[in-house]
């Protein structure tokens, strides 16, 4: 069998390729950021021409916002995970504190932070980051509740108490990437401030 045969018979299905792209595209984003995703770089880490890459996706501003929302969400969904470990609504907050913020700035932290202001030129990507940030919200505001409800919060308001929340994460996580501040810990600033607004002692709070 030639080389030629064999090669037609390998080649990869539309699907399969768009899929094999926006893998390289989240990968690019997660570990240089997501201004590094280009069609010049995509096409590299896949092995293919650039113009295969353009033929496959729906233009780079989509794909710089699929690859946005791909790494976002994952993150999401382990910090759900990681908290689902225990019972205790304090104790499973403590234990997203210490999954966001952790030893080091996160990776993830710069794809969000470089979402905000390369949404500002790319629309898809705008929608892209809205819509994350509603996810993570509503994942906040429902572990807020789940603890009124359990009677370990009293009577809060679980929405806008997660949206400050959220804000002082995104806050601090930006600060961190220049290691401006390490000291107090992120960690002990944002819990003794939730602690705060949720009517909690900020020991309760500690995974």
């Amino acid at each position: 069998m030639s080389q030629a045969s064999t090669a037609r018979r390998a080649r990869k299905s539309p699907a399969e390729r768009r899929e094999e792209i926006a893998l390289a595209a989240r990968e690019i984003a997660l570990a240089d950021g997501l201004d590094a995703v280009t069609l010049r770089a995509v096409a590299a880490r896949v092995g293919v021409a650039p113009g295969l890459v353009a033929h496959h996706a729906d233009g780079m501003d989509a794909l710089v916002a699929e690859a946005f929302g791909a790494v976002v969400a994952e993150e999401l969904a382990a910090v759900v995970a990681a908290m689902r470990v225990t019972d205790a609504a304090t104790t499973r907050l403590g234990i997203l504190l210490d999954t966001v913020f952790g030893d080091e700035p996160n990776d993830v932290t710069l794809v969000w932070v470089q979402g905000w202001a390369l949404g500002t030129r790319n629309e898809e990507l705008a929608v892209r980051v809205r819509a994350e940030m509603d996810a993570w919200q509503r994942a906040l505001a429902a572990e807020i509740d789940r603890g009124r409800e359990r009677g370990e919060f009293g009577e809060i308001d679980a929405d806008a108490i997660a949206w400050h929340l959220l804000a002082i994460i995104d806050g601090l996580g930006a600060q961190g990437l220049v290691r401006w501040r390490a000291d107090p810990a992120r960690t002990d600033l944002t819990r003794r401030a939730l602690a705060a607004l949720l009517g909690v002692a900020p020991d309760a709070l500690r995974g």
